[in-house]
């Protein structure tokens, strides 16, 4: 990250921190950058993507190690974490292959409980956590909606 950025700031205190999570206010984020932030990002959670390409915003919270986890625009508060699934992705035939691995990744990237995740995909509970133990992967028509929802969320997985 380059020290000139006006989010160095933020860059320079998410990277010294030891914290696995890091909860901070607008007010608080506008305080490290000694500026206010832009209106889209009070307003849109696009701002707030997990993808560096472009986003100079984006790049200081990911070059420290940090993925946007949640943006509640009400409290004015973002919550950064640092990703702690390790997963590798495959395809075949250009398809992502949704495995135990992934499904679990895009569950804690997003922060939520198995019940939670079932619940954004209009899926059973048990039937996430099958997935995730590897007794059955999703079909191909639930894969696809995995993977937008991986997108809509700005998990990142790339080839291998």
């Amino acid at each position: 990250m380059n020290e000139r950025s006006k989010y160095y700031p933020l860059f320079s205190h998410l990277q010294q921190s030891s914290q696995s999570e890091l909860v901070l206010s607008l007010a608080d984020i506008e305080m490290l950058l000694g500026a206010k932030l832009p209106k889209t990002a009070r307003i849109q959670r696009a701002w707030w993507s997990n993808r560096s390409q472009g986003a100079v915003q984006a790049a200081a919270w990911m070059e420290a190690g940090f993925h946007v986890a949640a943006v509640d625009f009400a409290a004015e508060q973002v919550t950064f974490r640092k990703p702690g699934v390790v997963y590798h992705v495959r395809r075949r035939q250009g398809q992502l292959l949704w495995d135990a691995e992934l499904v679990k990744a895009l569950r804690h990237y997003m922060g939520l409980t198995q019940a939670e995740f079932a619940q954004e995909l209009g899926v059973r509970q048990p039937t996430v956590s099958e997935w995730e133990t590897g007794a059955y992967e999703p079909k191909r028509s639930t894969s696809k909606l995995l993977s937008f929802v991986a997108e809509r969320a700005g998990f990142e997985y790339g080839v291998e």
